[in-house]
């Protein structure tokens, strides 16, 4: 199998503060790091360190260059990535307080300049059987997923950041992967007093041939397909940046269970995966290896 991700490539401006800023305040930033980001790009690492055969397709400015040797570095064919002139890469202004915790503003640039002629000669290179995985920060959204469908692809979404135009990409879905919020957005009700398996269950009646996982943060997630339905717990850590902690959840969740394992193996194998990445700074960066995830396994 091959897996293709399409989906954005990022330059992470990230602000170490002691709190998220408020209006009319100006803060003194402790520090200020550079890193690779992206929710495309942090999942195609996952994906792949995780141990599948990934392809990043998408599109970067000039100065993001560097964010090719990340996902080199991490075993992920870069072949379809286009470098565009007189376009930004998209980068983030990131908050990273004293708790941990993040604070994002995201500007598209060339993520938002995918033409469907890009989309055309990549999707050529794929087949029946092999995996499409989109996120919600590129633009052709809709024309990918129905491409790739119409070639027999396994399309696995993570609809963030959730907006009325990702919608559309919601019946494709083989594979969908969605916190509470954006559930609730989805489903349009208040589901602030329903339990978990309730919403996996109300989702699941909108796309019942979907496979749903519902992330809960702290409180872990739910796994339901129809057949089964279970409870994941997180693992208790000292997190230091929570910044690509769903984005390694939703790589090493799909590569479990396209490496052919079941979802209970999988869904463990990536709350431990996502365990470790918020010990760690950064995007990228912070994703472990397999080995290392096999190592906490143990």
């Amino acid at each position: 199998m091959k897996v293709l991700c399409f989906g954005s490539l990022n330059i992470d401006n990230v602000y170490s503060v002691p709190h998220f800023i408020t209006r009319g305040e100006t803060l003194a930033a402790r520090s200020l790091k550079v890193f690779s980001g992206g929710k495309g790009l942090n999942q195609s690492v996952a994906l792949a360190k995780a141990g599948l055969n990934v392809f990043h397709a998408g599109a970067i400015g000039e100065e993001g260059k560097f964010l090719i040797q990340e996902l080199e570095a991490a075993n992920v064919n870069t072949s379809f990535i286009e470098i565009l002139k007189n376009v930004q890469t998209g980068h983030t202004i990131i908050q990273n307080n004293d708790d941990g915790d993040n604070c994002i503003i995201l500007f598209g640039g060339a993520n938002r300049e995918i033409t469907k002629a890009q989309i055309d000669k990549t999707l050529a290179n794929f087949s029946d059987g092999d995996a499409l995985v989109l996120q919600n920060e590129i633009n052709n959204l809709e024309y990918i997923a129905e491409k790739a469908k119409k070639r027999g692809m396994i399309i696995a979404l993570n609809p963030s950041p959730m907006e009325e135009n990702v919608l559309p990409i919601f019946k494709y879905a083989d594979y969908l992967l969605l916190n509470e919020v954006e559930a609730g957005q989805f489903l349009n009700k208040d589901i602030s007093n329903e339990t978990p398996e309730k919403i996996a269950g109300m989702l699941r009646e909108k796309l019942p041939e979907a496979k749903i996982v519902l992330t809960l943060g702290t409180q872990g997630a739910v796994y339901s397909d129809g057949k089964i339905s279970f409870h994941q717990p997180a693992v208790r850590v000292k997190a230091v940046d929570t910044t690509a902690a769903g984005d390694t959840f939703t790589g090493f969740l799909l590569a479990g269970i396209f490496g052919g394992e079941t979802p209970q193996w999988s869904m463990n194998f990536a709350t431990n995966a996502s365990a470790i990445a918020v010990t760690r700074h950064g995007a990228a960066p912070s994703i472990p290896t397999k080995e290392e995830v096999w190592e906490k396994l143990k």
